[in-house]
Formats: C-alpha cells, sequence, structure tokens
C-alpha cells in the first residue's frame, strides 16, 4: 500500500498558487491512474487506485496547508499504514522554479506544511517529493510569494514538475527503490 498526498489550500482562489503544486500533482497522478476524487474522508478529498497489485490512496487534505499533518495522521491510522507507505508531494522555495527533489526522508526546511506533518505522524522517514518554486527575481516575503498566483510565463514551467512530480509518485508506488527514482527525476 502507498498513501501519495498533495499538499495545498482546498479553496479555488489558492488553484494556480505556488503552495498548490503538490494539490496538482497529486491530481495529475490520479488523471494519468484514471480515478477521481471522490470520496472526503480524514480531512481529504481522497482516491483509490491499484497500481501493479496494491492499493494507492490519492490525498488531498481540507485542512489548509499550515495543518496537513492532523489529514496526514488520519489517513495513516485509517489505512493501517506505516510512515514508509506514505509519500508527500509539496512545494518547495528552497528548491529552483521547475525542478523536482526526491528525498527518503528528511526535516520540514521552511515548509508548515511539512512542519505539520512531522509533528502530528512523530516521524520524518517518509518519501517527499518537492517542487522547487524559488525565483530568484522575486524578492517579496516568502508567505506572500508562496500565496501569489504562478505567472503566465511560467505556468508551462510548473505543469510539467508537477506532472514530473506525479509520475515520480507513481514509479514509487509500482515498487521502484526511491534511490532510482532520485537518480531519474532530481535535478
Amino acid at each position: 500500500m502507498k498513501i501519495i498526498v498533495g499538499l495545498g489550500n482546498p479553496e479555488e482562489k489558492y488553484l494556480k498558487t505556488f503552495h498548490n503544486m503538490g494539490y496538482i500533482a497529486v491530481g495529475d497522478a490520479a488523471a494519468e491512474l484514471g480515478v477521481k476524487f471522490k470520496k472526503k474522508e480524514c480531512e481529504s478529498f481522497t482516491a483509490e487506485a491499484n497500481v501493479g497489485g496494491e492499493k494507492v490512496i490519492l490525498a488531498r487534505p481540507v485542512t489548509y496547508m499550515n495543518n496537513s499533518g492532523r489529514a496526514v495522521k488520519q489517513l495513516l491510522a485509517k489505512y493501517k499504514a506505516d510512515v514508509s507507505d506514505l509519500i508527500i508531494i509539496y512545494d518547495d522555495y528552497d528548491i529552483p522554479k521547475g525542478s523536482i527533489r526526491i528525498r527518503p526522508s528528511g526535516s520540514a526546511g521552511t515548509h508548515n506544511g511539512m512542519r505539520s506533518v512531522i509533528s502530528e505522524i512523530g516521524s520524518s522517514d517518509f518519501v517527499r517529493i518537492r517542487v522547487g518554486i524559488r525565483d530568484s527575481a522575486v524578492n517579496i516575503p516568502i508567505i506572500n510569494y508562496v500565496l501569489s498566483e504562478v505567472k503566465k510565463e511560467d505556468y508551462e514551467l510548473f505543469i510539467c514538475a508537477c506532472k514530473k512530480a506525479a509520475r515520480a509518485a507513481l514509479t514509487l508506488a509500482e515498487g521502484a527503490t526511491v534511490e532510482n527514482v532520485m537518480t531519474v527525476y532530481n535535478g
């Protein structure tokens, strides 16, 4: 079993913001698997699929970014899953825009949503797929930047990055090792 969670904010006004890269990517994964987010459970909208004979739960928490850990904790409990079954996709200001980075574990860095997840589940030993959003030409406070809409000229770059993040998550769900996925997708 794998639980793939895309972090973001649930309201329509946040749809095209930098902070919703996780939502977009998990939506791309659902589209690739041909499933829709029909169910509301564990403070999330979820979709279920079968990948290589394994159950995969895709989730978009509705707790807002800073409380994402509540939903993740509930999902792990409901599906009796271990943190090793968890894959989190989210935006990362510390990585250049349009790139993705995969790590098998680590700290929350500057990301409040990840701080919430780590705090709630009591572990940082889960795979994370980070979609880079930093634009060195922009000089505004991080909170204002992450909640701003992606510029039209950058939209295609982020769509491609989210699709890569989705494919990386599904490759992990198919049974590939984190090391192999990192080799293919990091950069």
